[in-house]
């Protein structure tokens, strides 16, 4: 009888169930990774070698009109850049990284953008890229930003027979501010930014998220010497016209903006420098009947180019 038994456990019929305990492993992965990402492929195995000899790279410098490339650390920064559109060259993953939604969705945004390279690369050589900040397994590599010349920005709009609307940054080292100004501008229909080279904040992917995809088409000048730039914008027949608290003239009273006009906008605490706020032509303060001191450049920007984008209607 025991052998009958044994003869009969080997039949198929009801066996004892697992109760549900097996059922996440039948559940999908989500879509087959590229190439790229799957461990033992030929090219995984050449991401690698890429990623391996970039970490090893020196950041390239820029002739002038570029500044130099830029890492996006971490798992919500990277997905964040990459649904703002931040320009990317790279987006380097960690090797046998866990991958969470994040991790997917960033990946899902990297190929739906195309022209960005993904690179499989162990942590270390991630940690040495980043200098050891916490990069969850993703970092992001932004290209370096190509400057205009600030003649450049009055020579598009002359082009195009119109007259040149420009805003010029005098101490802003918020790239926060600097992209909401460039938003400004395109949406009240200017040619343009300037920035100075130093002591001067920058198109960093910071800018590009807070200029929501309008640095793309927007561009953004950097100048040697700012004085030196507004003075040759004089030279050309276009206003300079400074913010300032203590302006001489008010906002709704300035004819000027209804033609070509460069708009200086200085930091939100100390204002226009000394030799920018006296190259200026005409120094204009905005009514604040709240009494507040002061207006941060992204602001201050946006309401006097409204001002001159309604005269020129």
């Amino acid at each position: 009888m025991a052998a009958n038994n044994r003869r009969m456990s080997g039949k198929k019929g009801a066996q004892v169930g697992s109760g549900g305990q097996r059922r996440k492993g039948l559940e999908g992965k989500g879509p087959t990774p590229p190439a790229e990402m799957r461990k033992g492929h030929k090219k995984n195995r050449v991401a690698g070698a890429k990623a391996r000899q970039t970490a090893r790279r020196p950041a390239p410098r820029g002739r002038g009109g570029k500044s130099t490339s830029e890492l996006v650390v971490g798992r919500n920064p990277v997905y964040e850049a990459l649904r703002e559109g931040v320009p990317a060259s790279t987006l380097y993953v960690q090797q046998f990284i866990d991958n969470d939604e994040r991790v997917r969705e960033a990946l899902q945004l990297a190929a739906e953008r195309g022209g960005i390279n993904l690179m499989e690369a162990p942590r270390p050589e991630l940690d040495r890229m980043t200098n050891g900040l916490n990069h969850q397994g993703l970092v992001l590599q932004v290209p370096p930003y190509e400057y205009a010349h600030p003649q450049d920005l009055a020579d598009a709009a002359l082009d195009d027979g119109e007259d040149p609307l420009i805003v010029a940054l005098d101490g802003v080292t918020d790239p926060r501010n600097l992209g909401a100004v460039v938003r400004s501008v395109s949406a009240f229909g200017g040619h343009g930014v300037v920035v100075p080279e130093r002591r001067a904040a920058g198109m960093t992917a910071g800018a590009w998220k807070t200029s929501a995809g309008t640095a793309a088409r927007t561009p953004v000048a950097r100048a040697t010497n700012l004085t030196r730039a507004l003075e040759a914008y004089k030279k050309a027949g276009i206003v300079v016209v400074g913010l300032a608290a203590d302006g001489e003239v008010e906002l709704g009273e300035l004819e000027a903006l209804g033609g070509p006009v460069a708009i200086v906008v200085g930091s939100e605490g100390k204002g226009l420098s000394r030799l920018v706020g006296e190259t200026c032509d005409f120094r204009v303060r905005i009514p604040m009947p709240g009494g507040a001191e002061s207006l941060n450049a992204g602001v201050a920007a946006g309401i006097v180019l409204y001002e001159a984008a309604r005269r020129r209607a």
